[in-house]
C-alpha cells in the first residue's frame, strides 16, 4: 500500500518534496493555506498530471486524514493551525531537508548560524568544486530534494533554524555553526529554543562526523564541550589569523590581502571554508586558488567598482542596525561615506552610532528613517550628516566628497523607496556603474 505523504505549502521546497515523493511511489497531497501565486499556476497543472492532489486557500480534514507523515515548508510557523491539526492526529512533521537526507546516500555538509550562512555556503561549494561536485542547496534557495537523484559528491546545505527544528535523523558529514545572535525569538518561543533548534544538528543521533564551531562566539565555545570531533575556527589551534594570513593547524593557507571578502566577519566565513575543505582532504594551493576566484553573493558587502580612487560597496542586505555594524566595522583608517536609511524598524541605534563614530567620516541619510537616524546620530556625538532625497543624489554627493569608500549599508528595510533589498542594491550598482 502506498504511503500517504502530506506536503505543507506550495513553495519551492514543497514542490520539490512533492515531486520526490511522487517519484518514490508516494500518494502525495499538497495543502496550501493561501491562494496560489500566479507563478505557480503552470506548475500546479503539471503536478496534477502526475497524480498529485492539491488544495489551496485552506487545510481540509480530508487532505490531512490518514497521512503517514507531513513535509513542511520553512515558512510555516510551528504555532500554526495546520501544525495543531497534525499534532492532534499524531502525524509526524519533518522538514524537506530531512526528507532529502532519508532518500539519498550523498553526504551533506551543513552550514548554519545567525549571520554569514549564505556567503559561507556559496564559498564552501566554490572551494570544493575544484575537485568535487558539491552544489549549494537548502535555505539558499535550492531544495536538496531536487538534487538527490543526480550524481554529486556532496550537498552543501544552508540550514535555517526553522529547517533544523524539523529534523530527526538528519546527520551531516560536516556541520558548521558560524555564529549565534538573537533572532527569530517569536517564532521559536524564546532565545534558548532558537539555540536548541540549531543545536539538534550537532547532538545525539544527528551528531556529524565533524563539528566546525566559532571559537570567538562565547555561546558556541561553551557548546563545543557538548559536541564530538570539534574543529574550532578563529582560535589559536585549528584555524586562525596570524601575521595578516589565515592558517590551518600551522599551515599558511592564504593572506588576508588575497581574500576577495573583506571584514573580520567575512574572514571568519573564509576560515569556515578552509576548515571544511581541509577536513575533506583538499590541498592548500587548491583551497587558496578557489578562495581567490570566489565572487561573493550579491548585496552582502559586495565590491561594485573602483573609480577615481573611490571604492564602492553594496551592502543592501543589511536591513537592520546589527548587520550594518558588521559592515561599518570592516573599515579602519579610511575615509568612508556611508549611505544609510530606508523604512525604519525602530530598533535601538546606540551601538550602530558608536560604530559610525569610530569608522565613518560622513553619513548620507535617505528614506523614511532620516529624522530618527539624524536625531540618534547627533545625540551620540556624530554631526557630519547630509540628507538626500534619492539614492542617486546620495551617490552623487558622496562622490563629490572624494572619500576612499562609498558604502551602502542601510540598516533599514527597503520598502519606502524600493521593492526589496535586492532592488535597492541593483539601483545602487547600476547608477555607480553608469558613472
Amino acid at each position: 500500500m502506498k504511503e500517504k505523504v502530506l506536503i505543507l505549502g506550495l513553495s519551492k521546497s514543497g514542490i520539490a518534496a512533492a515531486r520526490g515523493a511522487n517519484k518514490r511511489n508516494g500518494d502525495v497531497y499538497i495543502t496550501e493555506g493561501k491562494q496560489p501565486k500566479e507563478e505557480y499556476l503552470k506548475e500546479i497543472e503539471e503536478l496534477k498530471k502526475l497524480g498529485i492532489k492539491i488544495e489551496t486557500g485552506g487545510h481540509t480534514d480530508a487532505f490531512i486524514e490518514g497521512s503517514d507523515y507531513a513535509i513542511t515548508s520553512p515558512g510555516i510557523p510551528p504555532k500554526s493551525e495546520i501544525f495543531q491539526k497534525l499534532h492532534e492526529r499524531n502525524i509526524p512533521i519533518i522538514s524537506e531537508i530531512e526528507y532529502a537526507y532519508r532518500n539519498t546516500d550523498i553526504p551533506f555538509i551543513v552550514i548554519t548560524g545567525t549571520n554569514g550562512k549564505t556567503t559561507t555556503t556559496a564559498l564552501v561549494s566554490h572551494i570544493l568544486s575544484k575537485k568535487y561536485s558539491a552544489p549549494v542547496c537548502g535555505n539558499i534557495g535550492v531544495p536538496p530534494t531536487s538534487l538527490i537523484d543526480e550524481k554529486h559528491d556532496y550537498l552543501v546545505c544552508e540550514v535555517s533554524s526553522f529547517q533544523a527544528e524539523m529534523t530527526e535523523k538528519f546527520k551531516a558529514k560536516i556541520a558548521c555553526w558560524t555564529n549565534f545572535t538573537p533572532d527569530h525569538i517569536d517564532w521559536h518561543g524564546g532565545l534558548e529554543n532558537y539555540f536548541r533548534a540549531k543545536a539538534k544538528l550537532f547532538l545525539g543521533v544527528q551528531t556529524p562526523e565533524f563539528s566546525v564551531l566559532n571559537a570567538k562566539d562565547e555561546k558556541l565555545a561553551e557548546f563545543a564541550k557538548e559536541c564530538k570531533n570539534v574543529v574550532m575556527f578563529d582560535d589559536d589551534k585549528d584555524c586562525y589569523i596570524k601575521d595578516e594570513a589565515i592558517f590551518f593547524r600551522g599551515e599558511k593557507i592564504i593572506t588576508l590581502a588575497d581574500c576577495p571578502l573583506i571584514g573580520h566577519h567575512n574572514h571568519q566565513n573564509v576560515m569556515c571554508g578552509i576548515a571544511i575543505a581541509k577536513l575533506i582532504g583538499m590541498n592548500n594551493e587548491d583551497i587558496r586558488e578557489q578562495i581567490m576566484s570566489f565572487t561573493p553573493p550579491e548585496h552582502r558587502l559586495e565590491k561594485v567598482r573602483e573609480m577615481d580612487g573611490i571604492t564602492f560597496y553594496n551592502d543592501s542586505k543589511a536591513t537592520n542596525p546589527e548587520a550594518s555594524i558588521v559592515a561599518i566595522d570592516s573599515f579602519n583608517n579610511v575615509d568612508v561615506a556611508l549611505i544609510l536609511g530606508g523604512r525604519d524598524k525602530n530598533t535601538d541605534l546606540t551601538e550602530m552610532c558608536h560604530s559610525i563614530n569610530k569608522h565613518i567620516k560622513t553619513v548620507l541619510l535617505i528614506g523614511e528613517a532620516t529624522q530618527r537616524f539624524e536625531e540618534n546620530l547627533i545625540k551620540n556625538g556624530f554631526s557630519n550628516i547630509i540628507k538626500e532625497t534619492s539614492m542617486e543624489n546620495a551617490i552623487d554627493k558622496a562622490i563629490s566628497l572624494k572619500p576612499d569608500v562609498v558604502l551602502l549599508s542601510p540598516a533599514c528595510a527597503s520598502f519606502d523607496m524600493f521593492k526589496s533589498y535586492e532592488h535597492r542594491g541593483e539601483v545602487f550598482k547600476e547608477y555607480v556603474l553608469s558613472k
